[in-house]
């Protein structure tokens, strides 16, 4: 089954989302319709990053425009063991399906048999977990996260040079994922750039503390590349000014730089000249289909590996399915397209 495509703007009308899909509605009585089909426990992963705070904002909407009806929201804070707890409190409650964001993805596997064996599906979003059954992975590609930085940086510097690489938790799928890519691409295309892989377990602080230490050895550094914008833009920033470092792009002594998210405070940093682009990881979307896939759970909805009508590719995994997303490359050139969703949620403030 394909979904069809819906506007994320929050402004779409309640006739054009009927007439895309049955798996939500929008007016009063889909409140009532949804929590007859049992209510969704949702986890949020963290609110520590702007991009985790703006899913929030649209999971939120989403259950309020009644795409399913939801427990009180709960936070596990980077934390599995929380995560377990919620979860445990989730099913106590009586909850008919789960979405979460799993950040320790190997750990998360005897909870999801235990879900599983109550017949309990599970929307994992933005992570992949290793074992364990899912009834839907919704996440951007994360490999192509990896490869596309680095094909950047590697154009950019004409395939020689210095970069450091601020790694996500390599506990994760998604920072393993982002860093192995990153590393093949970079072996196979550009082997005259020298990377610095710096673990951060998705810290700021830890990654500035590394780049400081990185610095002090290798001055000459010519670019880096940021797997997580929302956790790690500021505190590089605010070295590299400290440094004077902080070469607008285009002058000499810039350091390029590419991250991943597509927060505003990255769109607004690629417009100053600060930073070069980034990934814009869709936390619209993320809420959007993470709703729209527990709904399908529990109206036993069931999907097929293929490409959707919502521009993304739904794919076999050995626990599952996922749908990937779409993930669009911004640079100054469309760093103001009013599509990207960081310029949607700019409009709203």
């Amino acid at each position: 089954m394909r979904l069809r495509t819906l506007r994320t703007t929050g402004a779409a009308s309640c006739a054009a989302i009927l007439a895309v899909t049955a798996l939500a509605g929008c007016n009063r009585g889909s409140e009532g319709t949804a929590a007859a089909k049992g209510k969704v426990g949702i986890d949020m992963p963290r609110t520590d990053t702007d991009f985790w705070t703006a899913y929030q904002g649209y999971v939120k909407k989403g259950v309020d425009d009644g795409t399913v009806a939801a427990l009180p929201l709960s936070n596990s804070q980077n934390d599995v063991s929380k995560l377990v707890a919620n979860v445990q409190t989730f099913t106590d409650q009586g909850a008919k399906a789960v979405v979460m964001a799993p950040q320790d993805t190997g750990a998360i596997s005897s909870t999801l048999e235990r879900l599983e064996k109550k017949d309990v599906p599970v929307i994992s979003v933005d992570t992949r977990p290793d074992k364990g059954d899912v009834y839907m992975v919704v996440r951007a590609d994360n490999r192509a996260y990896g490869r596309k930085s680095c094909e950047y940086l590697g154009e950019k510097l004409g395939g020689k040079g210095r970069v450091a690489e601020l790694q996500g938790d390599l506990s994760s799928i998604n920072g393993r994922d982002r860093s192995e890519a990153f590393a093949s691409c970079m072996k196979k295309k550009y082997p005259k750039i020298k990377v610095h892989e710096l673990p951060t377990n998705w810290d700021g602080k830890e990654a500035s503390g590394k780049l400081q230490s990185l610095l002090a050895q290798h001055r000459d550094l010519d670019g880096i590349y940021m797997q997580a914008g929302g956790a790690f833009l500021q505190p590089t920033l605010a070295l590299l000014k400290q440094k004077k470092l902080l070469k607008e792009s285009g002058t000499k002594g810039h350091i390029t730089i590419i991250s991943n998210d597509g927060i505003p405070e990255e769109l607004a940093a690629i417009r100053e000249g600060q930073i070069d682009a980034t990934l814009s990881q869709p936390a619209d979307l993320y809420a959007k289909y993470a709703l729209t896939y527990a709904r399908a759970a529990l109206d036993g909805k069931k999907f097929k590996p293929g490409p959707t009508d919502h521009k993304s590719k739904i794919i076999k995994l050995k626990n599952g399915l996922e749908d990937q997303l779409p993930a669009p490359l911004v640079t100054k050139e469309n760093v103001d397209d009013k599509g990207l969703w960081a310029n949607q949620l700019e409009k709203k403030k």
